[in-house]
């Protein structure tokens, strides 16, 4: 029992059990090669350039060495032995907690050699440099004699990514020789804080790792983040860069004493070179900058940390991240799944793109958030794990399903489609009684329309139309039955039925007219005359199933109540939605009903009450705009003969009026015959009376209080005659 639930449950979520494997490897396979490290270091650096800038570092401050120092005041590249003298003594003389020397000063440069000996000898904050790793066309160059004696070194050595840029700082830096050194901004950190009574020292659970203060720096591992392979060589963490400047200051400016002791008092002060000229620029997280300024930065963590300021970045365990980023690529998965029915050859509803794009900005969203207390956890392959799963779950269905849903989807909704796929007797169409909601639409004088174009652009005018129909009907979950012509039969509550069928197929028929003003929009583009359509809506108990013999059927609804339809469809004119009693009884929401009509109609012995629908209430809300007849009173009368229409056939006996008023829509005739409401009429112009004779077809709206033989028609198709006559009188 249990297990046939499971394989129950496994193949209605076979796409899910398919498309997470599948992704998770293809990804797994992507990263584990090193083709996403490009894609994770470049969303690393945009999550530490999109934070939000701390304030400004107030215990790191900078004495650059610029383009004019050395051109003005050095007149050389390289300061002199008397001039970095005169430049550490002033700086010191401000008792500055530490002092970086990011110069490499491994030859004497006279002047003054002496004078700078006895610095470097009396300044115990002094740190200078020496650089242990060599690289091709680079070799390892010494610290100073004295401060290498006294211990006062550090390296200034930092750690390369492929792309060429900083992102890593070595704490430590072991060389080939085997010789450990601390790194200059360690260095320059300790110093900073021994004054606060915090020095380095093992955690308790791990002697190689180093804590200080309440910081632990754990180790960078080759793997971390959306590193592959990486080199992890001697003790390295992660720059965690701050977007503001440092204070900085010219080498020219101290030494000329425009500057005040208090600027360097209590701080950490780095001296280096920050023209452009001195190729000392390198590219890190957060752009081009100075070596000098990366020293900086790396002493800033290290002393943010330790007052617990600024959080070191830490990365996922292997197992936790692939937990990450499954959880990801599951719930694309299961949102891709659940709506599946959606998926068709051309296109994917916007609901569910928006539901890609919200779970992509939720991978985004959770990673920021993640890294603003440190975290550095996975982007790229969740992020391509949402949309991958999306298209796996849709190349699976198109694999397995295409021909079958491209079979049924011409005239079932695609939610039916997945019904009839997914269950077992979905494929039963025997026949049934159900109460289904039958909506038709047509389009009003397409008859006269088609003789004045050609097929080819008959076909033309009728795509556009149908085509927006088509996509407003699927999305109310409308089964379009066929299209006779420009008719469209639709049904509501067959095959499968909802408690709000009625309630959806008002509010299609709505949708439906508020979408002619952009179709006539976009015919008006390719030269092709406007449309106006008519909607009925019926609804009963009517047999549902295939109808025809064992070789061929059709799918379909039989039963009085699709000839109801049908007839309260053609009592329509252009804009208007007639429904059955039936239906306006059976809404849930509360309709806005224009006006109701008592008709007798062919086919039924009782009299038929009928309503016109302008809107709806509750969850769709909609509403018809209302239109006014500006009717205009005719100075001229025009003579007229008319016939009465019924269905496609035209009585033989002409009648005489004239027409008194006209508006836009419609004309106001005395005639000679009393006219029931509905009835269609085909109104000829009498040639003598103007130059815009010919043939006009209108339906009796409404009956004047004046007499028995006027009364009110709205016009049902535009013809030249109807567009000269209105341009004539209308002027």
């Amino acid at each position: 029992m249990v297990g046939q639930r499971f394989r129950t449950w496994l193949w209605q979520w076979r796409g899910v059990a398919i498309s997470v494997p599948c992704v998770t490897l293809v990804l797994a396979v992507l990263r584990g090669i090193g083709w996403l490290q490009p894609l994770e270091l470049a969303a690393y650096d945009a999550l530490l350039r999109s934070r939000l800038s701390p304030d400004g570092e107030s215990r790191v401050a900078i004495v650059g060495i610029t383009e004019r120092d050395m051109t003005e005041t050095l007149d050389r590249p390289i300061p002199s032995d008397v001039e970095l003298a005169q430049l550490l003594e002033t700086i010191r003389n401000a008792r500055p907690r530490a002092i970086g020397l990011d110069i490499y000063r491994d030859l004497p440069h006279p002047p003054g050699t002496d004078r700078l000996e006895r610095v470097f000898s009396t300044t115990p904050n002094l740190i200078g440099i020496r650089k242990l790793i060599g690289r091709p066309g680079n070799f390892p160059v010494a610290a100073p004699l004295i401060l290498s004696e006294a211990g006062q070194v550090g390296a200034n050595d930092v750690p390369l990514d492929r792309d060429g840029r900083i992102r890593r700082a070595y704490l430590f830096v072991k060389s080939i020789e085997g010789e450990t050194v601390a790194g200059l901004g360690l260095r320059l950190a300790e110093l900073y804080l021994k004054s606060e009574g915090l020095e380095p020292e093992a955690t308790p659970d791990d002697p190689n790792t180093m804590q200080l203060g309440g910081a632990r720096f754990d180790r960078f591992e080759r793997h971390d983040g959306g590193y592959v392979r990486a080199d992890d060589s001697s003790y390295q963490i992660l720059i965690n860069y701050q977007n503001t400047s440092f204070d900085r200051v010219s080498l020219t400016d101290v030494i000329s004493g425009r500057v005040s002791p208090e600027f360097f008092f209590d701080r950490v002060v780095l001296i280096g070179y920050v023209a452009e000229s001195a190729n000392d620029f390198h590219l890190t997280s957060i752009g081009n900058i100075a070596g000098v300024e990366i020293q900086a930065q790396i002493a800033s963590h290290i002393i943010a940390m330790a007052f617990g300021e600024r959080p070191a970045i830490r990365t996922l365990s292997e197992p936790l991240e692939w937990l990450w980023i499954v959880t990801w690529i599951a719930i694309a998965s299961i949102l891709s799944w659940s709506k599946r029915h959606v998926f068709e050859a051309s296109r994917v509803s916007f609901g569910l793109i928006a539901g890609w794009g919200m779970l992509g900005f939720g991978v985004v969203v959770a990673a920021y958030f993640a890294f603003q207390i440190g975290w550095w956890l996975p982007l790229v392959p969740p992020f391509l794990g949402v949309f991958s799963s999306a298209a796996a779950i849709a190349i699976y269905l198109a694999a397995g399903a295409t021909q079958m849903r491209r079979i049924f989807g011409r005239y079932l909704t695609d939610e039916v489609v997945t019904t009839l796929l997914e269950t077992p007797e979905g494929l039963n169409f025997k026949c049934q009684r159900q109460t289904v909601t039958i909506l038709m639409s047509d389009l009003r004088g397409f008859s006269t329309i088609s003789e004045r174009l050609s097929p080819e652009r008959v076909v033309e005018l009728l795509d556009i139309y149908l085509g927006k129909m088509t996509d407003i009907i699927t999305s109310y979950n409308g089964t379009i039955n066929e299209f006779v012509g420009d008719g469209i039969v639709v049904f509501f509550g067959a095959p499968t039925s909802a408690e709000d069928d009625i309630d959806r197929s008002i509010a299609c028929a709505l949708s439906m007219q508020l979408a002619m003003p952009e179709i006539n929009q976009k015919l008006a583009r390719q030269n092709l005359p406007s449309v106006q359509m008519g909607i009925g809506i019926n609804t009963g108990e009517v047999v549902v199933g295939n109808i025809g013999s064992l070789k061929r059927a059709k799918w379909s609804v039989i039963g009085t109540h699709i000839n109801l339809a049908s007839r309260i469809e053609s009592c329509t004119v252009g804009g208007q939605i007639l429904i059955s009693d039936s239906t306006q009884n059976s809404a849930l929401s509360d309709l806005k009903i224009d006006r109701t009509l008592t008709i007798e109609m062919k086919g039924f012995e009782k009299p038929i009450l009928i309503h016109e629908v302008c809107g709806i209430s509750g969850r769709y809300n909609l509403k018809l705009p209302r239109l006014e007849d500006d009717w205009i009173a005719l100075t001229s009368e025009i003579p007229i003969y008319y016939k009465e229409l019924s269905g496609k056939s035209i009585d033989d006996r002409m009648f005489v009026g004239h027409i008194t008023k006209l508006s836009k829509r419609g004309a106001e005739i005395r005639g000679s015959s009393v006219e029931e409401l509905l009835t269609n009429l085909k109104i000829h112009l009498i040639e003598s009376s103007e130059s815009y004779a010919g043939d006009i077809y209108a339906k009796v709206m409404e009956h004047s209080d004046r007499d028995e033989v006027t009364f009110y028609v709205r016009f049902t198709a535009e013809t030249p005659q109807l567009d000269r006559l209105l341009s004539k009188s209308l002027q």
